[in-house]
Order: structure tokens, then C-alpha cells, then sequence
């Protein structure tokens, strides 16, 4: 995914720039940069890997090392950046939130009419901040850049730039996939794809762009450059995964929706009957911990919480590239409160299913440690899309999605024409599909929340949010 953070003040910048993109650390794990203004230096700019180090610690120096009262930070899940650009523009620092689908089209399109070039990084490829860059350049005016290139882009880009008169450009997705929020305080303004940032770095929030609007601003003043427009599909899994507990998107609180999703989880089970003789509710930390509070809550079942994460030594599970190390990680990680699991039968609840191989890594390490059953409860629907709009389950090939990797064993690929059924867990497919997961991850039980739920849940309009990762509808 991953995220930034950019302000502008009457001194310096650079504190609550390094602080505020730090705190968006949670959304990437590859690259970290910083871009800097200062009158009499002009632009800065400096970023580095942060795969195997976090943001905080690679950044620690920036305060000897750059100046300015204009400065924008990112974390990056893809490309290095911010980038420096010279241009008919002029020189200006650039960063994006998003994915690019049509690459090669589009590199090939700009190189046929420009007679430019590109700096190619290993193996050829181009960074995708220098082509949203190129496509920026080929109108006169930033905004015009800006809606030009987010019209032709199959994908997302939400973005900052900042400029070599120091002010910053704020420019959120033309549908709003992923946010910007702005804040201000008595020093300046800054934008953030988090909203807690701009609190935490003692702004106040002011709003948070529409989608496809197009502000800039400096210490004094925030000027419109495009009006938002009237569609938007911002990412569902902002929601249920993404997003930290105390990030507002939309109005909606992260915590408050993944606690209310729980309890209709909850609720359903209740109906259905399925969730009879257990002994307690936990999440698979982080991110299910919160739905797993809102089923305990509304089904009067305790919470508790079978086995600890140990974090002061050990990275995010999902860092490493290779599968198998995530899966070594993750199981470092586990350990286990032998009163709460041996002869007990424990329910979890998961922000979600993708692959499947860490949890089942997980159910068979509380296996291990003597709980009688494990049931299994994923806070959204069953994964049967690849995202193209973000990065979030983007894998070599859909069939690494254990729901649709399980259709195929199942029917063939004759089953995927029946996706929708599947999904459904009152029909016969829907049953099967649950029964064969169950079986191959050793799980007693299994329910996915259905697409309507997480819509519930949420409490914004169904036709402002994209769901194309359970759906395929765009």
C-alpha cells in the first residue's frame, strides 16, 4: 500500500514531517523518503531501504542532515521515492499512493511521442513515480498534469508534490480509493493519508479531500485547484485490515467499525447456530483483535487471549518476501498461554483469508498445545480477486487465493462461473467451499462475513466503496 505525510510551516518542517510519516510504517515495508524545502538550499532529498530497519531509525539523522519549511515524507511498498523532477513544471518532489496496471502501455505511448527516456532501474524496470511524473509534464499546469494522469493510469494514484516555491500539492485518487486529509495549526497546513498523524504532530483536522480534488497550500492559506468529483469507491479493506485502530476514514473509526463488524458476525452465528460450546473469543492479532471484541461483546462468550505476540525483537510476520520466512517469523512470534488453550475449544477471528498458509501455521501451533478445537471465523468475505487498485493480495497468480484455489479442486474451472454462490455460505457451494478449507487448514469451523455485513459495518454508502476483491465488480 503505504502512505505519506507532507506539511508546510512558518519555521521548520522537518520534526513533524519525519514523526508524521513515520506513523505510516504500518502500510509499507520496503522504501522510506523525505523532500525537503529551503530557500536558500532549494530542494532536499533522501530515502532509504527499510525492509530489515524501520523508518525511525533510518531517518534518525535527517535533523543534522536536512532543513526546510516545506517537507514531504513517504512510505513506500513499491518504488523508491519521493523523486526529484526537472521539468517544464519546474523542479518539484513527488510521491504516490497506488498501483499503475497499464505500465507498459503507457511507457510505451509516452516514448513513442516524446523521443524521452526513462532511468531504468534493475532488470529494466521503471519506477512508477518517475512515469506518473512524465505523465504529469505532458500538460502545462500542475492540476491539468495531475487529472490528465490519473485519467489514463488503469489503477490508483493518490499523490504529493511538493514544489521548489516551497508550497505542497495534495491530490487524492480520482475515485478516492485510498484518503488525504489535511490539518492546520497555527504554524502551517500538512496532508496525510492517516488521520491520526496530523493529530499526533499537534494539527487540527480540517477535512479530508473529496475525491479527485486537487488542493495546494503553504503556511497562510489552502487553495482548491480541482473540485472533488461525485464518484467514489475508497478501499473496503481500509477498514478490515489496513488501516490503523485510531484512523478515521470517511468518518468512520477503524476500531469501531472492525468492533461492530464482530458483533454481526457474532449475530449471524447466534442465528445460524454455530458457534455452540465454545469456551472463548480471541483474534488473530493484530488487526482481528478488534472484530474479535465485538463478537465476544454481543455473543456473551469471554475473551481471552490464547497465546501472545512477542514484538521487541521480532518483525512484522509479513515482511520478508519469501513465504517461508513470514511463516518462521510468525511462528517466533507465538507464545503460548497453556491455561487458556490446552481442552479448550477457541474461537478466532481474522481480518481475512488470502493464502491460508500462516494460519494454518497458527491453528496447528495451538493444535500443538493441546486446544480441543480451533474454530475459525475471517472478518470479510472470501478473497476471489486479485486487487487492481491497491496492493493489497496481489499475487503472481489468482490461484494463490485459497478460495479460488479451493473452486478449482473442487469443479475445475468450470467452478469459478459460480463464484457468487460460493461466496454465499447457504448454498451447497458455499458449504463445500467452507468444508474443503476447513479440511485443508484443520479448522473445526469456518464462516466468512458477508459483503453486505462489512457495507453495514462500515455505514457509508454501498455505492462509495469498493469491494472488487470479493465481487469483481467494479
Amino acid at each position: 500500500m503505504g502512505g505519506f505525510f507532507g506539511a508546510v510551516s512558518k519555521h521548520d518542517a522537518i520534526s513533524d514531517v519525519f514523526f508524521g510519516a513515520d506513523y505510516h510504517s504500518h502500510l509499507g515495508t520496503k522504501r522510506g523518503g523525505i523532500a525537503a524545502y529551503d530557500s536558500e538550499i532549494g530542494l532536499q532529498r533522501e530515502i532509504h531501504n527499510i525492509e530489515k530497519s524501520p523508518f525511525r531509525t533510518k531517518f534518525d539523522h535527517v535533523f543534522e542532515e536536512m532543513k526546510g519549511t516545506s517537507a514531504i515524507g513517504c512510505i513506500s511498498d513499491t518504488d523508491p521515492q519521493p523523486l526529484l523532477i526537472r521539468s517544464n513544471l519546474g523542479t518539484y518532489a513527488l510521491c504516490i499512493v497506488g498501483i499503475i496496471n497499464n505500465f507498459e502501455e503507457l511507457i510505451g505511448q509516452y516514448l513513442s511521442f516524446s523521443g524521452g527516456h526513462f532511468d531504468a532501474m534493475t532488470g529494466g524496470k521503471v519506477n512508477s513515480t518517475e512515469l506518473a511524473a512524465a505523465l504529469i509534464n505532458q500538460k502545462s499546469n500542475f492540476a491539468d498534469g495531475i487529472k490528465f494522469a490519473q485519467s489514463v493510469i488503469d489503477g490508483s494514484m493518490s499523490l504529493l508534490i511538493l514544489k521548489n516555491d516551497g508550497h505542497i500539492i495534495a491530490a487524492r485518487d480520482r475515485l478516492g480509493r485510498t484518503p488525504i486529509h489535511i490539518g492546520k495549526n497555527d504554524e502551517g497546513y500538512c496532508a496525510s493519508f492517516e488521520s491520526f498523524a496530523c493529530q499526533k504532530v499537534d494539527y487540527d483536522l480540517v477535512r479530508e479531500l473529496g475525491p479527485g480534488e486537487i488542493v495546494e497550500f503553504d503556511s497562510e492559506s489552502i487553495t482548491q485547484l480541482a473540485k472533488p468529483g461525485k464518484d467514489m469507491r475508497v478501499c473496503s479493506f481500509l477498514w478490515t485490515y489496513y488501516g490503523y485502530p485510531n484512523s478515521i476514514y470517511e468518518g468512520v473509526n477503524v476500531e469501531v467499525m472492525r468492533t461492530r463488524n464482530g458483533a454481526i458476525m457474532a449475530q449471524n452465528d447466534k442465528e445460524a447456530k454455530n458457534a455452540e460450546g465454545i469456551d472463548s473469543v480471541s483474534g488473530v492479532p493484530d488487526s482481528g483483535t478488534p472484530h474479535a471484541i465485538g463478537y465476544a461483546n454481543e455473543s456473551d462468550i469471554p475473551f481471552t487471549r490464547p497465546f501472545i505476540k512477542y514484538t521487541p525483537t521480532w518483525a512484522r510476520s509479513f515482511t520478508p518476501p519469501k513465504q517461508a520466512e513470514r511463516a518462521h517469523i510468525a511462528k517466533m512470534k507465538q507464545l503460548p498461554v497453556h491455561d487458556l488453550i490446552v481442552d479448550k475449544k477457541l474461537l478466532f477471528v481474522d481480518d481475512s483469508i488470502v493464502r491460508g498458509t500462516q494460519l494454518k501455521e497458527t491453528v496447528d501451533f495451538l493444535y500443538d498445545n493441546g486446544a480441543k478445537e480451533v474454530h475459525m471465523r475471517s472478518a470479510c468475505p472470501p478473497i476471489m480477486y486479485s486487487c487492481k487498485y491497491l496492493n493489497f493480495s496481489r499475487a503472481t497468480s489468482e490461484m494463490e487465493l485459497i478460495a479460488r484455489k479451493i473452486i478449482v479442486e473442487l469443479e475445475g474451472e468450470e467452478g469459478l462461473k459460480y463464484i457468487e454462490q460460493y461466496s454465499d455460505s447457504s448454498t451447497e457451494r458455499g458449504k463445500a467451499l467452507r468444508k474443503a478449507i476447513c479440511e485443508k487448514l484443520n479448522f473445526a469451523s469456518l464462516e466468512f462475513q458477508s459483503v453486505e455485513g462489512v457495507i453495514k459495518s462500515i455505514g457509508i454508502e454501498p455505492c462509495k466503496l469498493c469491494t472488487y476483491c470479493w465481487t469483481g465488480k467494479e
